[in-house]
């Protein structure tokens, strides 16, 4: 009996898969705060089973992952306190969602967004150089958002999972603790930069 030589995934696959989990994590981190804050009021209001439901919907259509049983069903406190730390993971999710917006306007669109003159301008002083210099850096700063990205959206379907009422890893809370004060921390800096 011969055994099959396990096949490995084709790097068109392997970087549809990767652009497709991208997608799926950029879109995770866009809806977050506005779901948070959903789930603060409805659960305020006595509708926290529609703020799970909610919660179900963006980890399975969203983030693509298959779906769960709810053991218990959360109670009203659980489910504030859920949309709470889910809206400070919204919050920093801010950081890298804007370093991706960035990467489009201030590397793809440069020379349309920044009129000029370029004589001071990385790549400077012709046009092309400084949007060229401006494409090449932020093509090499984009994964680090799109990573950033990916890793608040699997804290963030950690957390729903223990909505859920399912055990996950003890480095969730802490993990979520630094997201939220590293991005803090970065835009206080940044801030203080401009």
């Amino acid at each position: 009996m011969t055994s099959q030589p396990a096949t490995l995934p084709r790097p068109r696959h392997r970087a549809a898969r990767l652009a497709r989990a991208a997608g799926r994590s950029l879109a995770c981190c866009a809806v977050l705060l506005p779901v948070s804050i959903a789930t603060v009021l409805l659960a305020s209001i006595g509708r926290s089973a529609v703020a799970v439901r909610w919660w179900l919907r963006l980890r399975v259509r969203v983030l693509g992952r298959s779906a769960v049983d709810v053991p218990r069903r959360p109670g009203t406190v659980r489910v504030i306190g859920h949309g709470l730390v889910s809206a400070l993971l919204g919050v920093a999710a801010l950081v890298p969602l804007g370093v991706e917006a960035l990467f489009v306007l201030r590397g793809m669109f440069y020379g349309f967004v920044d009129p000029g003159p370029y004589d001071h301008s990385w790549g400077g002083p012709s046009k092309g150089g400084a949007w060229a210099m401006h494409f090449l850096i932020s093509l090499l700063l984009s994964p680090t958002g799109f990573l950033m990205l990916a890793g608040l959206a699997a804290v963030q379907d950690r957390l729903t999972l223990r909505l859920l009422g399912h055990r996950v890893p003890r480095w969730v809370t802490p993990a979520a603790t630094v997201l939220t004060l590293g991005a803090g921390a970065f835009v206080i800096a940044w801030s203080r930069q401009i």
